[in-house]
This record gives C-alpha cells, sequence and structure tokens, in this order.
C-alpha cells in the first residue's frame, strides 16, 4: 500500500445521521472492491466526515474514485452535503497495522 485518498465530508446539519448511515453502509462496497487495500470512514464532529482509503497503485484508485462509494458520494452531494466532498489523492510515507 503505497497511495491513498483522503477525503473531508461537510454535511448539511439536518443530514448528518443519514449522511453516517450512507458511510457505514459504504463500508460493504468497500471490502468488494478488489483494488482498495484498506478503507476508513471517519466522524470529525457533528457535521464533518471523512474517509481515508489505501491502495497498491494509481490504477486501483483511479478505479475506486469511478466506483459505486464516489458515485453515492457525489449524488449525496446535491442534497445532503455542505458543498462538495474535498477528495486528495496522498503519498503513503508510513503506516503501521496489525
Amino acid at each position: 500500500m503505497n497511495i491513498g485518498l483522503l477525503a473531508r465530508i461537510e454535511a448539511k446539519p439536518e443530514y448528518a445521521d443519514r449522511v453516517e448511515a450512507m458511510l457505514r453502509d459504504a463500508l460493504q462496497l468497500a471490502r468488494e472492491e478488489e483494488h482498495t487495500v484498506t478503507w476508513f470512514a471517519f466522524r470529525e464532529s457533528a457535521t464533518t466526515f471523512g474517509v481515508f482509503d489505501t491502495f497498491e497503485e494509481e490504477e486501483g484508485r483511479s478505479a475506486h474514485l469511478q466506483g459505486r462509494i464516489a458515485a453515492a458520494l457525489m449524488e449525496a452531494a446535491e442534497t445532503m452535503l455542505s458543498s462538495a466532498p474535498d477528495i486528495r489523492p496522498v503519498d503513503l510515507l508510513a503506516a503501521k497495522l496489525p
């Protein structure tokens, strides 16, 4: 796992619980993605969420960005989010995993 994505998601207050549920449900989709090595969804505050995932190569990261989770997130952006998700590619420097 050499590369990743870090996404910050800001929900409209009235949709925060639905965004949380959407991210929890997305775990199954992430498990089905062949090239997604790790996938984490988290909550920073009442309305701020995030996703961090890792991949072995650029093809996996690109496939993820074209996948079902990204599509659901972009669809939600129209109604449930305060703004478009801030999705940034990252290079991994070090990791500790079980």
